[in-house]
């Protein structure tokens, strides 16, 4: 059980355990509903400031990534502990940052400190080392093959850049820091301007975990900074070894040159644009209609459209059936009222992604919602036109950050086939359908695995389960590097290499491969999985 504690919010960075002063200039959190003011003031820092927070980390390094299992399960737990323990005082700082909802935001602290606590599970488990064992084989012929065995190891210091729309679980403590710091990476988080104080409290809070866990105190750091100079000063700054990014397109193309023109280039797992198409079949109109149309509207407007997930895209039959279902779809998001959108930016920038498809030729304007009765909460909006305009026109992928999407009317499924082809990566593919329906399915579904990380039947993108099959990314520009995830416990695999020991005496051996394998984790040895309890 835990104990609430209470943080003031400085407005300072706190660079390896120290509340820093910035000396580049201040900015002010500004609440999105009423564009008024936040206070305290925040000072950025300067690149001296945020040099010696990434050397802090780089001396963390050895120390941080060799802790056993057990240790480092607890620092993750503690910062879990830590982050429920912020109680009432998170909450209403994040609501006024952002606009969300109290139930938005107690949501989403669950499941930050739920993927912390499965991140300590997965270094617990062990299956993360990925240890191989091919013992030594001196009588083999013609050659004989010495003793080899891998491990996988952390990268080194990570650089995580929080996301504007979730303030926590994509943020200072979100999914990013939990599974750099699973890896044994010391992390430096480069704060969102847009909600500082969330930031700042989680931040104490895993300051506090590291100096309740006897940590070095670089294994963690959070700067506030402008991103244009300090966050891509942090990405090239040498003693950090990769990135992680949820953002704007972009934001992440600007980081990914910065980070490959380095002198020694490092990955960057960005995740970035998606507008996550949905394709409605015959059988799925014919079943239940309003269920379906109600369906997309609760995922299109959800979060005022700015989940990296929302639906964009909805390809529906022409004719009578699919009129059906655009209507009733229209029908329902004219009864939607816009809520608070995170920032004035972000409101403006969809303001003008909206301005732009109502100025499409042959696209047009099918339904509005109301706005909401805030600044920055516009309506929904949905448009509709057809395959060969959506082929023709690029500008129809492009990601609008709010809550407007296009019906993109098909004749026939080669016309959908062509369509889904003229896809770019995207995050996510939903199909609504039934068995009726199998027969045309079956040619999509290769295509969609070609284009997407994730593939949905009969529910919504929106709302990623956090485990061990989720696949959160995708193909460019969905993300960076389809090979990857950002979320569920296969995102640990980003922050770690291989590293082979050939013919090594045991005795210097890491504790993974040694004979008498001390932290019991179970081993591929000549291929074949061991398991630590049984040896068999």
């Amino acid at each position: 059980m835990t104990t609430t504690f209470s943080t003031t919010i400085t407005g300072r960075s706190l660079i390896a355990g120290r509340a820093v002063e910035g000396s580049a200039g201040t900015a002010y959190a500004i609440d999105p509903a009423t564009n008024e003011k936040i206070e305290p003031v925040v000072t950025l820092i300067d690149g001296v400031q945020l040099a010696e927070a990434t050397a802090a980390a780089a001396a963390a390094f050895d120390t941080y990534r060799a802790t056993t299992p057990a240790e480092r399960a607890a620092f993750l737990e503690r910062i879990a502990d830590n982050i429920d323990a912020l109680g009432a005082e998170l909450t209403e700082r994040a609501v006024r940052e952002t606009g969300l909802p109290a139930a938005r935001i107690d949501g989403e602290r669950a499941r930050t400190v739920g993927q912390m606590r499965l991140f300590a599970d997965v270094v617990r488990q062990g299956d993360h080392v990925q240890a191989r064992i091919d013992p030594a084989l001196p009588d083999r012929a013609p050659l004989p093959r010495l003793d080899i065995r891998q491990r996988h190891i952390a990268l080194g210091p990570v650089a995580v850049f929080g996301a504007s729309n979730f303030p926590l679980a994509f943020s200072t403590g979100g999914g990013d820091t939990a599974s750099a710091l699973a890896a044994g990476c010391p992390v430096i988080v480069k704060a969102h301007n847009a909600h500082p104080g969330t930031a700042e409290l989680v931040g104490h809070a895993i300051t506090r975990a590291v100096e309740e866990s006897g940590l070095p105190a670089g294994v963690f750091s959070l700067v506030f900074g402008a991103g244009t100079s300090i966050g891509q000063a942090l990405v090239a700054d040498p003693h950090i070894k990769a990135v992680g990014f949820t953002g704007s397109r972009s934001g992440g193309t600007a980081i990914m040159a910065t980070a490959a023109a380095r002198p020694e280039p490092i990955p960057v797992y960005a995740e970035m644009s998606s507008i996550n198409p949905v394709f409605v079949f015959p059988g799925a109109i014919s079943d239940d209609v309003d269920a379906l149309a109600s369906g997309l509207v609760g995922s299109l407007t959800m979060g005022a459209g700015q989940f990296c997930t929302n639906p964009g895209l909805v390809f529906v039959p022409a004719g009578g059936q699919g009129d059906r279902f655009v209507a009733a779809a229209s029908d329902a998001l004219r009864e939607t009222q816009g809520s608070t959108m995170l920032t004035r930016g972000i409101a403006e920038a969809c303001a003008a992604g909206v301005a732009k498809l109502r100025g499409e030729s042959d696209v047009d304007v099918v339904a509005e919602g109301r706005p909401g009765p805030t600044k920055n909460a516009p309506g929904a909006v949905l448009f509709t036109t057809t395959t060969d305009t959506f082929r023709d026109n690029a500008g129809l992928q492009e990601e609008v950050f709010g809550a407007a999407g296009v019906f993109i009317r098909y004749t026939g499924e080669d016309e959908l086939l062509a369509a889904a082809e003229a896809l770019e990566g995207q995050l996510t593919a939903t199909i609504h359908a039934t068995s009726a329906d199998t027969a045309d399915i079956a040619p999509l579904l290769p295509v969609l695995e070609r284009r997407v990380g994730r593939i949905l039947f009969n529910s919504w993108p929106t709302g990623v389960e956090v485990g061990h099959a989720m696949v959160h990314g995708g193909p460019y520009p969905a993300t960076s590097d389809s090979r990857s995830t950002s979320v569920g416990s296969l995102a640990i695999l980003r922050f770690q290499r291989p590293v082979s020991y050939q013919n090594i005496p045991d005795e210097l051996l890491p504790a993974p491969l040694q004979d008498a394998n001390p932290w019991k984790l179970n081993r591929r040895v000549n291929g074949t999985v061991v398991n630590a309890e049984t040896g068999r």
